[in-house]
């Protein structure tokens, strides 16, 4: 199974239904032809982004950092300090926002959604916490702690809470998040204690995104925090990875349920093997940016495992919108062909479907308006549509060969071309090329094993209005299927 899933940005989302109805919206507002329409899409999930519960302390420092600002303004032309909600990643609490209509409102958003054959997926922040978050004064051992020293000569990583110096959460690459506390995962109370509120989350939702999830990795905890991260009560510092035991444990009381984990450096596998069932792959998305199709090749054609178990997207509410990162419409095309057609989880971003350019700012209750782009819209219309093929969503994937169609042409080193078949062994059923250069190339196919039975072979571009080709199964198999293709051109051929 390759799923579908659409992310939504809840306060936005609920924001916008306000101003139709003229008063603040819930979760019992969302219409139902909303979620009709994500379900004739033929999504599988939907993940609501940012329904915990947020304090003022996180929408104080939001309404007051200047580099955000900054990026406010420019997100939102009549921007107003109301507009503020602060970041849904620092979390006070995991019970559904009160604004949001509360726990209630979302077991009734699920039986909707799960009405339409929809899973809900929702937030698990695991690194940190917001910094009025109560255990900061009713258990902080559960964060790593600070001296009055470390605050003086790092202000931006630490904070005082009470007579406690408390370091902000962060990466190790980065200055702290300033409205984040960090937890401790060397203290076995914190781990049993998040291991808890996992168990709170996974009893309101399908599944999970685990925000940043590497953070919490043994190298990459102790790597970042050294010794300030031994526990100061005295108790022995645990050194496991915290992922193994809690997704078993989770997966005890709820089998079935889904993870994936937000993982950058070279990590995912290692979190596949811990037991999340998808792993972010931003590796594929900076390769289709640097549009080098020999690294996007290489990329696909590890582990096929691995392959099935990434989470492939072309945006999401941290990177910025496709249609700004791709303005060429040929160039955005040929990154989603690549992208949702191959095997894996395919992510696709609120606003993505119809060309949004805006990557607006998570500490924010509202975007701007921007118009449909037409070109966008139909593109992904007819992408969804040919995704609704069982083999496309069930079937099996694999990387095809493209050499060279004639000797001194090198063009062919542009194509990315691969193929779908019912199973292992039977024969192709769709045929994806694309030519991820900015000229035209041409190359030949190697098919001689996976062509179907029969004298003739009938190819149908199912993206292009269904152009029709006919070619000679023999001929093809000795040969291989050749492909003339413009810059950034691509055909997905549904094969019979």
């Amino acid at each position: 199974m390759n799923p579908l899933l659409y992310q939504v940005n809840t306060r936005m989302l609920l924001h916008e239904r306000g101003a139709e109805i003229d008063r603040p919206a819930t979760f019992d507002d969302v219409p139902d032809a909303f979620l009709d329409d994500i379900a004739a899409r033929g999504f599988d999930w939907v993940w609501m982004l940012g329904v915990w519960q947020t304090g003022e302390a996180a929408r104080a420092v939001s309404s007051a950092n200047p580099e955000w600002l900054a990026e406010y303004h420019d997100a939102l032309p009549d921007f107003t300090p109301e507009d503020v909600t602060g970041s849904p990643f620092a979390i006070v609490d995991y019970g559904v926002h009160r604004d949001f209509g509360g726990d209630e409102a979302l077991a009734g958003l699920r039986a909707r959604l799960a009405e339409r054959g929809l899973k809900l997926l929702l937030d698990f922040v695991p690194n940190h916490t917001a910094i009025d978050h109560p255990w900061l004064v009713d258990a902080p051992h559960r964060y790593v702690g600070g001296t009055d020293a470390d605050l003086e000569a790092q202000p931006q990583n630490y904070l005082r809470v009470g007579d406690h110096v408390v370091a902000h959460g962060r990466d190790p690459y980065f200055d702290g998040w300033p409205d984040t506390a960090q937890l401790n995962y060397r203290h076995p109370d914190l781990r049993a204690a998040m291991n808890a509120e996992l168990a709170r989350v996974a009893a309101r939702c399908d599944g999970v995104r685990c925000d940043m999830a590497m953070l919490l990795e043994p190298e990459v905890f102790t790597s970042t925090w050294g010794d300030r991260s031994v526990p100061a009560d005295g108790t022995p510092p645990d050194d496991t990875a915290f992922w193994p035991e809690a997704i078993a444990a989770v997966r005890a009381q709820h089998p079935g349920f889904v993870l994936m984990a937000e993982v950058y450096w070279d990590l995912e596998w290692q979190l596949q093997q811990h037991g999340f069932d998808h792993t972010y792959d931003k590796r594929l998305y900076d390769r289709l940016s640097g549009g080098a199709a020999a690294a996007v090749r290489g990329h696909l054609a590890a582990d096929p495992e691995f392959q099935r178990r990434s989470a492939r997207f072309l945006e999401n509410h941290d990177e910025p919108r496709a249609a700004h990162t791709f303005p060429d419409p040929a160039v955005h095309q040929a990154a989603a062909i690549v992208t949702f057609l191959c095997t894996g989880l395919r992510f696709l971003h609120e606003g993505q479907l119809v060309g949004r350019r805006v990557k607006a700012p998570l500490h924010l209750r509202r975007r701007p308006d921007e118009p449909a782009d037409p070109v966008v819209v139909a593109f992904y219309d007819r992408l969804l549509g040919v995704l609704a093929d069982p083999v496309l969503r069930e079937g099996h994937w694999q990387l095809l060969q493209a050499v060279p169609a004639w000797d001194g042409n090198p063009t062919h080193d542009g194509y990315v071309v691969a193929g779908w078949s019912p199973g292992d062994d039977a024969p192709l059923r769709w045929l994806v090329a694309v030519n991820l250069t900015d000229q035209r190339a041409q190359c030949r196919v190697v098919l001689a094993t996976v062509l179907p039975a029969g004298e003739a072979v009938r190819l149908v571009d199912r993206m292009h209005d269904g152009t029709e080709y006919v070619r000679d199964v023999a001929d093809t198999a000795t040969n291989g299927l050749f492909l003339d293709l413009g810059p950034h051109g691509y055909n997905v051929f549904e094969i019979s």
